[in-house]
């Protein structure tokens, strides 16, 4: 744990294996195939003329040579031929067998690609949503970190309709921020000039350049300022808070921490310090993981010293998400990822 989607060359990534979108012969070829063996050099293509092809849907495994990976693992994914031909069924044997393979020689991270999504033609949309299932399968049972690794934002798609959807209430809640702000601003002004007038008054009546008129000067001033974050209650820390809701949601840690797309070693450090202070994207990912309301969430990232802002995209976006009772944080993660956001977890 846990899974990212992550914009890169996959060549360049650090991990313990990366997976290479093969043909059948593995002696290279274009796309993400060629550019995995230039990059390993002349060894991995003398490795792999030994391992005699690979069929659809498997997986085999060679030396990373001059990659940062230790490990490549070769998949032969299926060419679309309309969805009828059992492509589906295929390309999850690929991730599949790969995440095995993985998992068989030790691996604590992975790489991927998108499968089949080049000139095999598989649809970008249905192989996003075929890695991501096999993927979440993979983890309710083991501990990895799996990435899926986009080289180029646009071949990453989400629904036109959630997409729509979201930017709608992007837009809404944009405008609600302005019309509050702008309100807001106008009454605290006329209180403010108020405030100002009658001190003005008063000063005249001591010294025309006095203290009285500075200091309404300084409330004037105040007004045009950002309101400062209220108080909350500082009894119960983050980690005391998120534990307690664990208990009191039924489900086990384990449950808790896979749930929010977060990493193990990072879960215990939380639960061990009780003056831990995650990130906001991690606070927020716990909040998705229990199942919380708006209003819940707000009180769990508070007590990391975090606050939602319907200004900021990436909190409306969150938002969107609650209020709509929707907390599948790998649906979460690919929306975020569309619109260029971090994502939740670690």
């Amino acid at each position: 744990m846990p899974f990212i989607i992550e914009r890169n060359d996959i060549t360049r990534m650090r991990v313990d294996a990366v997976v290479n979108a093969a043909n059948n012969t593995l002696l290279g070829g274009g796309g993400v195939d060629g550019a995995i063996h230039r990059a390993a050099g002349r060894g991995l293509l003398e490795e792999c003329r030994k391992l005699n092809g690979c069929r659809t849907g498997e997986a085999k495994a060679t030396g990373g040579y001059m990659l940062p990976a230790k490990y490549v693992i070769h998949t032969v994914g299926p060419i679309w031929r309309g969805g009828g031909h059992g492509e589906e069924a295929l390309l999850r044997s690929c991730y599949m067998n790969s995440l095995a393979v993985a998992d068989g020689l030790g691996c604590e991270s992975v790489a991927f690609p998108l499968i089949s999504a080049g000139v095999y033609g598989y649809p970008k949309r249905e192989a996003v949503r075929v890695a991501s299932e096999c993927i979440e399968a993979f983890l309710a049972s083991h501990e990895m970190t799996v990435y899926l690794v986009i080289f180029d934002r646009t071949s990453f798609e989400i629904s036109s309709e959630l997409r729509g959807e979201i930017e709608e209430y992007i837009d809404e809640a944009y405008v609600s921020e302005h019309e509050d702000s702008e309100r807001t601003y106008r009454n605290r002004m006329a209180a403010a000039k108020l405030t100002l007038k009658k001190a003005d008054s008063a000063s005249k009546k001591e010294k025309r350049e006095g203290a009285g008129a500075f200091a309404a000067e300084c409330v004037l001033y105040d007004a045009c300022e950002a309101p400062a974050v209220g108080p909350f209650d500082l009894d119960e820390s983050f980690s005391e808070t998120l534990f307690r809701r664990i208990d009191e949601s039924g489900m086990t840690d384990v449950e808790c921490y896979k749930r929010a797309n977060v990493d193990r070693k990072l879960f215990s450090k939380i639960k061990s310090d009780k003056n831990y202070r995650p990130s906001k994207p991690t606070a927020i990912a716990f909040a998705i993981a229990l199942r919380l309301d708006m209003d819940g969430a707000s009180d769990l990232i508070k007590r990391a010293g975090y606050a939602f802002s319907r200004s900021i995209k990436f909190d409306v976006i969150i938002e969107y998400f609650i209020t709509h009772g929707i907390y599948d944080i790998y649906k979460i993660n690919e929306a975020l990822f569309a619109f260029d956001q971090t994502l939740l977890g670690q």
